[in-house]
């Protein structure tokens, strides 16, 4: 189970921290603004790597999800987060990233300051068995037969209109 008290910073919506809270307090619906950091890794064929939310996550359990995406520690920037969390869940350390965009994603409960970020990847990738339940890489037609379906978690489908259609 994720850590309730795990502290996050709370942002404006240009990404200046003005507080904290923990994770608890920003996921109750509270709306509390928090920046987390996707990266999309693609491989040469155009191909997209996406991984499979464990049962256990408190967001969107079991679903297809951006290959990296994490919370942004206190006093951690957007790059030292990206680089800690590609490594945690993919074992990437050698890669590119390609800033993409920033904006905020609400749901019924959150709200975050996302940084999007893209890469392209040929190595070897070891999805950590304590962070995901999977992952493998999808063809865009496969991405865009499955939308809608509730396979692929909301915060996915609309950064990837947003981002990549």
């Amino acid at each position: 189970m994720d850590n309730q008290q795990e502290i996050f910073p709370i942002v404006d919506e240009s990404g200046q921290v003005i507080g904290s809270a923990t994770r608890g307090e920003c996921h109750n619906g509270s709306k509390l603004l928090h920046p987390v950091v996707h990266l999309h890794v693609f491989n040469s064929r155009g191909d997209i790597y996406l991984q499979k939310r464990p049962e256990w996550k408190d967001i969107q359990p079991g679903k297809w999800d951006t290959a990296v995406g994490g919370h942004i520690d206190y006093g951690e920037t957007p790059e030292e987060a990206l680089s800690r969390e590609t490594r945690e869940e993919l074992g990437i350390t050698d890669f590119t990233p390609e800033f993409v965009d920033r904006y905020v994603f609400e749901s019924k409960r959150e709200r975050e300051l996302v940084y999007v970020h893209r890469t392209i990847y040929n190595g070897v990738i070891n999805p950590s068995a304590e962070e995901l339940d999977c992952g493998r890489f999808w063809t865009m037609q496969e991405i865009l037969e499955t939308m809608g379906k509730g396979v692929l978690t909301p915060n996915f489908e609309s950064e990837f209109k947003r981002c990549f259609e």
